[in-house]
């Protein structure tokens, strides 16, 4: 996905319903709007990780997170205990009582990790996951995410709401938000500097980055259904074999 390219197509989006305004009547949520879709052109990493903090706070309680005394959370509490603070980021983590074999990581340090994919992963293919959704985050893919996802909810917004009330992202707005972050496409070069993330993740920390190679055969042997990692991060023998190049 070439996120700068959608971003620019929402604004224009944004700028022919504009049009159409000035013919008839512009209200202050149209204009809101079209702040938004500017905003989002040069959203900020500090912007970025407010929101994604207000977007996780809102995912929280859309989900059931499972508690400390959980046995998920404590493997996963176990597993990431030498990596809590990661290259500039601290980290905090949560189960999702979920089976999906999903995972994701934003700009604040956020990581959720879902019962699924602990169900279905080794310790160090959990690892690999976390590392490589952290990638993502380091080498500035989870921020035009970001902008992209910040975006589209400002089309909605301008094409949506003729009377709305304009102000700051509703608690439907950042779950659509967030939803839209989980969800992300991420382009084959991204994944691939991910993966590369990864493999020096595991070495960093010492685990074993054979475990990326494991991840890319199950990613290749499961359904990836909507929501899943499977369907925003499709494995392949590509990614499998760059991967391998690393070892």
């Amino acid at each position: 996905m070439k996120r700068t390219l959608i971003s620019i197509t929402a604004a224009m989006l944004i700028g022919g319903s504009l049009t159409g305004c000035v013919e008839g009547n512009l209200n202050t949520t149209s204009l809101s709007a079209l702040q938004d879709a500017a905003k989002a052109a040069t959203l900020t990493e500090g912007d970025a990780k407010a929101m994604a903090a207000q977007a996780a706070e809102q995912m929280d309680s859309q989900n059931t997170v499972l508690p400390a005394s959980s046995k998920y959370s404590k493997r996963l509490n176990h597993l990431v205990a030498k990596f809590r603070n990661e290259d500039g980021l601290a980290l905090n983590f949560k189960v999702y009582d979920s089976k999906e074999i999903n995972a994701f990581a934003m700009s604040d340090g956020t990581i959720r990790v879902y019962r699924g994919l602990l169900d279905n992963f080794s310790d160090d293919e959990v690892r690999f996951v976390i590392g490589h959704e952290i990638g993502h985050v380091k080498l500035g893919h989870s921020l035009n995410a970001m902008r992209t996802a910040y975006a589209t909810s400002a089309v909605r917004k301008g094409v949506a709401s003729q009377g709305g009330q304009a102000g700051q992202l509703s608690s439907s707005q950042l779950g659509a938000l967030g939803e839209a972050l989980i969800n992300a496409q991420f382009s084959q070069s991204q994944e691939r500097n991910s993966d590369t993330y990864a493999v020096s993740f595991m070495k960093k920390h010492g685990f074993n980055p054979r475990a990326g190679l494991s991840v890319m055969k199950k990613f290749q042997q499961m359904d990836g259904g909507k929501g899943s990692m499977l369907s925003s991060h499709p494995a392949s023998t590509a990614r499998e074999d760059h991967i391998a190049s690393l070892l």
